[in-house]
């Protein structure tokens, strides 16, 4: 029962114990729900060193165990803190994802992590903007959400497409080739590129060459299949204009799904239609590695992209919503 449940709520990176049994929790509700609890950057964040403050707030759940002094880790909530003193339309808000174990819900035991993590300090700063995440659609989301007064203030959705639906043939544009990222040599390149192509993406845009770095270091991590649209190659003015980031998820049973991670084109380059036969790349590199399938993760309201993902047969699976205070000024970005 949660009575029994202990809260504990640390403003540090967790140890390596307490990583291990949020990986942990997080498989186990990733089995029933279908979809992982926390975000890639969360994942980030809470691996990284801390050399000062920390950018995460951590509060874990308890349950008794006889095998276990600390206990059974049963439910967490993280808070990735954003931006201190929000003097930006578009600056990055403090995010909130939560998971409980299976067995451990409808119990009231998530309203208390977010009872803790709100009245915590540096989490309940007055402010900063406040967001939180319920992955896949689950019937808890509103719920928790309607109890704090939060609202809808963004979808994102997954999407997924068959290895039986036909590809288009997308030519890249002339003058224009691919190659795989080289790990040391492109990271600046990618970063500037990114910057441009994500300016308006709440988390995408804002990536740090250690944001990067925690990336290459995932088992998952593969510069073959990072593709990278060259204007120029191979001469003095050769530019970074585009890319194509996939990722492999191996699942427990053996089969692999493949991701569009990230596909990016930076403003002067649009209009070329090098979006598209990146995307296409993309998955045919994929399905060339031998995945079941193909998902991603598109924001609702990007018409364009959203578009361009049903055209080339992809449908939506799960929608991922993101919440905020219904009496918080100013809209979500987007």
């Amino acid at each position: 029962m949660s009575n029994d449940v202990t809260i504990d709520l640390l403003e540090d990176p967790p140890t390596a114990d307490q990583l291990r049994a949020l990986r942990e929790l997080a498989t186990a509700a990733q089995s029933v729900d279908g979809a992982p609890p926390f975000g890639d950057q969360t994942w980030v964040e809470l691996n990284k060193p801390t050399h000062g403050d920390s950018r995460v707030v951590v509060c874990y759940a308890w349950a008794p165990a006889a095998d276990s002094t600390r206990g059974t880790l049963v439910g967490a909530g993280v808070v990735v803190l954003g931006d201190i003193e929000q003097t930006q339309h578009d600056a990055a808000p403090h995010t909130l994802e939560l998971v409980i174990e299976p067995d451990f819900r409808q119990q009231g035991l998530a309203q208390r992590l977010v009872t803790v993590l709100n009245a915590s300090d540096p989490a309940s700063q007055p402010g900063v903007s406040h967001r939180a995440w319920a992955h896949g659609g689950h019937p808890g989301g509103p719920k928790l959400a309607a109890r704090f007064g939060w609202k809808p203030v963004r979808e994102l959705w997954q999407m997924h497409l068959d290895n039986a639906v036909e590809l288009p043939r997308r030519d890249l544009p002339t003058g224009v080739q691919l190659r795989s990222f080289r790990p040391g040599v492109d990271d600046d390149a990618w970063l500037a590129a990114n910057a441009e192509a994500f300016a308006d993406h709440p988390e995408q845009g804002r990536l740090t060459v250690e944001d990067l770095q925690a990336r290459m270091a995932e088992e998952w991590f593969s510069a073959e299949g990072f593709l990278l649209a060259w204007d120029n190659a191979g001469s003095a003015e050769e530019r970074l204009i585009g890319f194509h980031w996939t990722k492999i998820h191996r699942e427990a049973h053996g089969q692999q799904v493949g991701e569009v991670y990230a596909v990016g084109v930076v403003p002067a380059a649009q209009g070329r239609a090098l979006g598209a036969a990146l995307t296409v790349a993309g998955i045919e590199y994929l399905r060339n590695q031998g995945v079941e399938s193909v998902i991603l993760y598109v924001d609702a309201d990007n018409a364009a992209a959203a578009g361009l993902y049903k055209k080339l047969g992809f449908s939506i699976s799960t929608i991922d919503t993101q919440y905020g205070p219904a009496n918080e000024p100013g809209e979500a970005s987007s």
